[in-house]
Order: C-alpha cells, then structure tokens, then sequence
C-alpha cells in the first residue's frame, strides 16, 4: 500500500486593494491593502489543506519566504501521520534550532508556522468531514491536552489543571453543540468605525448595524482627539445607550497618553479600549487598566505568543483576550491561549475582519464555547463586511450572529479566480492599475 504524502506546498502573495476606500484604516494602518501569504499543501492523492497569514500589503513577500522557507520540514511528510497529531508538526517547525534564532516564537516566522499548521488542521478537518469547529470540540480532554506544549505555561496552567477544565465542560457538550448548530454565535462589527470613514458614512454604518441586530460595535481611535470626541458622539446617538461601543487605538499611545486620552472618551461610555500601546507591555496594559476601570482592557491582535498572553493574564492586565487565528503559531498555540483564558477566568473575544479571519476565527471560538469556557456570556466574534465573497465557504452573520459552518475544514480556501485576480504583482488587478 502507498503511504499518501505531502507532495509540495504553495504559497501565494495575494493583496486586495482595499486602501482605495480606506476600508481597514485606523490610527496606524492609515491605508491598508488586505493581503495573506495563502497556503496549500497537496498530497499524493489529490487531497488539499488550506491556511493564511494575514498582513497589510508591504512585507507579504517577506511572510511568503517564510512560509517557504518552512515548507521543507512539511513535504513528504506521511499525511495519516500529519492529521493524527498536528502538535507534533507545529513543535517541529517552532522548535528548528536554526529557524528559531529569527524569533523565537514570534514575529514573520512563527506567523508562518502558523500558516502551514492550520492548512493540516484544515486538511485533517476535510478528511474527517467535519467543519474545525466540530473535529476539534469532539476530541477527549486527553487529546485536546497533547496537543499544547505546556513547556513556558506550567507556572500558569499545568497538564492536570487543563484536563480538569476540560473534564468539568465535558457532560454539556452535546446540548451547546445542538444550540451553537440552531442560534449561531454571538458577532460585533467594526464595519462601521474605520478612521477614514467621513461623520455621516459612521452615522449610516452604525444605524445600519443595530438595525441589523448588533449590541456592540467598534470604533477605530487614536488619529486627533477631537475628531475622536465628534465621532464618539456621533456613534453613541445614533445606537442609543444600551449598544455596547468598543474602541480600538492599535498600539497608538504611550501609557499616559492612553490614561489621559480614554478618559476624554470615558463620557460616551466606552465598553472597551483595545491595543491601548505597545502590545508587549505587560506592565502598560495593567496601569491602563487599573487607571480607566470600569473600562475594559482588550488586547491581543499582536500579541505573539502564548506565553505573552499567560503574562498579560498573571498581571491582571487584560479584561478581554482577543485571539487571533493567524498571528500565534496557529491552532495548537490558539488551544493554549483558550485554555489560559479559561484558567483565569477572563472571556475570549476574537479579532478578525482582514483576509480569512473571521473565516478561521469562527471555528476557535465556536470550539471554545462547546469545549472550554461553556458560555457566550460577553464574547463576541468581531466581523468586518470586506472581501468574503472571495472565500469558497464563507462566513454569514445573521441577526448580528455568527451561523455555525457545516462545511468541512477550517474555511480558509480562496477561490481560483480570486488568486488569479489578485496575485501580486502580476496579477491582472495590478497590472492594470485598477488598484493603484
């Protein structure tokens, strides 16, 4: 019998030009280009798995090198092998003692491991034919623990308190699963709030989304206080005061300046501030929080890795975790964070929008719901109206709720036409001049 294997992996810088509207801008992306490094691994027997790594135009060439320069450690690799324990290949690809002294475990080369971690998971959903979500929330306590290395978290979250946590949401499983199938999930939007976007376009977006069921939505922050003070203004009038409003700065400020700024906005009742600075300072998030509470503290779009999550965690410094599907080292990091998020008790509220990441978000946090914390309870899946149409299962929000996929794999393929458009830089919408 031959052993189906991994016979070669693609990697495509595909770029949207969504800086032409200003679609995605905020205070420090001013006119971003939605792209990904786009992953496929192929196999011996015509099978296929499908991952990304998000970025902002400029540098995707540098995550696609990446990608490849990983790619090795993944071709020929037996697939039954693969599928049955992903951990093993992301412990692989993070723990290379030469790929290693370029992070560790952070920055352009994890984000790679990432990518090439969840086109297996894709890859073992599709053999399952099971959408991630499902693969992932019927597998035992027992194999869901093997899956993380717990190496850097045991001062946290050990084997036995992860197995524990598990164990104790393991008799409601079948119940939320049947509610998650029927009701969806929980969705905010940031569709509305993008800082480019001119008072009556935010007026009509932020209407629109109650209108459609959202009670929270996001504001992009951080450009000039006063537009901040007009804009906030606009916004809250035109949901009412019982919709929810985050804010986003995106690592904009210094501390004082995120103290001092925030509690200018503190009148429109901000329910969050998110990425108030630098998303490594642990210490900075925690006196933000401590100075601005009742205002939560949310954070986690570029946080690099579990480890920094624990930290954010131990130091009281963060009110909502914000996992990302393709900034850590993919799935198995993401299971670690869930798990750390459960531990100490603080809701998960995922940051998408972008290339594919509402896509591939949606499947951790609907696992996380069925297998990890149990509840819905303040979490909320951002969604951003850009660019779905160019995914072959794309997300469908409905009521200002996630519908559960039922589609197999993690919902990460992008369609052929879609590749062939928008390749870059020859694809035919750049070589046009359509998105110049």
């Amino acid at each position: 019998m031959v052993t189906e294997r991994i016979t070669s992996v693609d990697v495509l810088d595909v770029r949207f030009p969504t800086s032409r509207h200003r679609d995605g801008s905020d205070a420090m992306n001013p006119f971003p280009d939605y792209s990904a490094a786009y992953v496929v691994l192929r196999t011996s027997t015509g099978g296929a798995g499908h991952g990304l790594v998000f970025t902002v135009g400029r540098g995707t060439e540098i995550q696609v090198a990446a990608v490849r320069s990983l790619a090795a450690m993944v071709v020929g690799q037996p697939v039954a092998e693969l599928v049955a324990d992903p951990g093993a290949l992301a412990r692989r690809l993070i723990g290379d003692s030469q790929i290693r002294w370029l992070g560790p475990e952070k920055g352009v080369v994890h984000m790679a491991a990432g990518g090439l971690v969840n086109a297996v998971w894709d890859l073992a959903a599709r053999r399952a034919g099971k959408p991630l979500w499902q693969l992932l929330a019927g597998l035992s306590p027992e194999a869901l623990v093997a899956q993380v290395d717990f190496r850097y978290l045991r001062d946290a979250l050990t084997e036995d308190e992860a197995l524990q946590l598990l164990r104790d949401k393991a008799a409601g499983r079948a119940e939320r699963e049947e509610r998650l199938l029927h009701g969806g999930y929980p969705a905010y939007t940031t569709t509305p709030g993008w800082l480019g976007y001119d008072d009556e376009k935010l007026e009509r977006l932020c209407v629109d989304a109650v209108d459609v069921g959202y009670r929270l939505i996001k504001l992009k922050v951080g450009g000039n206080l006063e537009d901040d003070v007009r804009r906030m203004g606009i916004a809250r009038r035109a949901v009412g005061p019982d919709v929810r409003i985050a804010v986003d700065a995106n690592q904009i400020w210094g501390v004082p300046d995120a103290i001092g700024w925030m509690r200018e906005l503190s009148r429109f009742d901000p329910y969050w501030i998110e990425e108030p600075t630098s998303p490594d300072d642990v210490l900075g998030h925690a006196a933000v929080r401590k100075a601005l509470a009742p205002i939560k503290v949310a954070t986690g779009e570029h946080v690099h890795n579990a480890v920094m999550f624990k930290q954010l965690l131990q130091a009281g410094a963060v009110d909502v975790v914000q996992i990302d599907a393709c900034r850590v080292g993919g799935v198995n990091e993401n299971l670690a964070i869930l798990l750390l998020a459960a531990k100490f008790g603080v809701p998960v509220c995922p940051h998408a929008g972008g290339v594919g990441l509402c896509e591939l978000v949606q499947h951790l946090a609907m696992f996380d719901y069925i297998a990890v914390s149990g509840t819905t309870e303040d979490r909320f899946i951002e969604y951003v109206d850009h660019l779905h149409e160019h995914f072959a299962d794309p997300v469908l929000v409905r009521g200002g709720r996630y519908v559960t996929p039922t589609t197999p794999g993690m919902s990460a393929e992008i369609l052929g036409g879609t590749l062939a458009a928008y390749r870059f830089p020859d694809g035919p919408e750049w070589q046009t001049g359509a998105a110049a």
